[in-house]
């Protein structure tokens, strides 16, 4: 019970200084709104799309790891998200139909988001993040988290790439 209360009083990114969340960085709000945002830039159709593949937990790692130092601009990115989501249609990013998401994502790509927290980083540079590290995870290998099963490789057909540093024997 106390290390559920101190894990929230931490507020968001309490999962980089260990908590029992799942993830490493992003609390379960800033989760589900990173996975809403990922799936409408890869979108399931007959392939799964990047929630399925496992897009947000690559982020969350690389969040842990390399990409450190973009914490806090999630942080606001995603808090920008959800604040654009209720000035536009009064509910956050999550529970907002298909159609009113890709609204509040193209008015973030034109850079015409509203919020006071995209006073801190750009709604514009944040979707472009977003859909960068979107590709790395779907597209990436499966060892750094996300494209789960290999699922982007094998929709594109693409045979399981050899081991580095050994010589394909022939």
């Amino acid at each position: 019970m106390q290390i559920t209360a101190v894990a929230t009083a931490a507020g968001p990114m309490a999962g980089c200084m260990g908590s029992i969340s799942p993830w490493r960085c992003l609390n379960e709000d800033e989760a589900r709104t990173l996975e809403a945002i990922c799936e409408r830039i890869i979108p399931a159709d007959q392939d799964p799309g990047a929630a399925w593949a496992g897009v947000v937990t690559f982020i969350d790692r690389q969040l842990a790891g390399p990409y450190r130092r973009l914490q806090k601009t999630y942080q606001w990115g995603l808090a920008g998200t959800d604040a654009t989501s209720l000035a536009m249609f009064g509910k956050p990013f999550v529970a907002l139909t298909a159609k009113q998401q890709d609204a509040v994502l193209q008015s973030m790509d034109k850079g015409q988001a509203r919020g006071e927290c995209w006073k801190q980083v750009s709604a514009k540079s944040f979707f472009d993040l977003v859909v960068s590290h979107t590709m790395q995870g779907f597209y990436g290998d499966p060892r750094h988290g996300g494209n789960r099963e290999r699922v982007s490789w094998k929709m594109l057909r693409l045979p399981y790439p050899p081991v580095r540093g050994r010589v394909a024997s022939g």
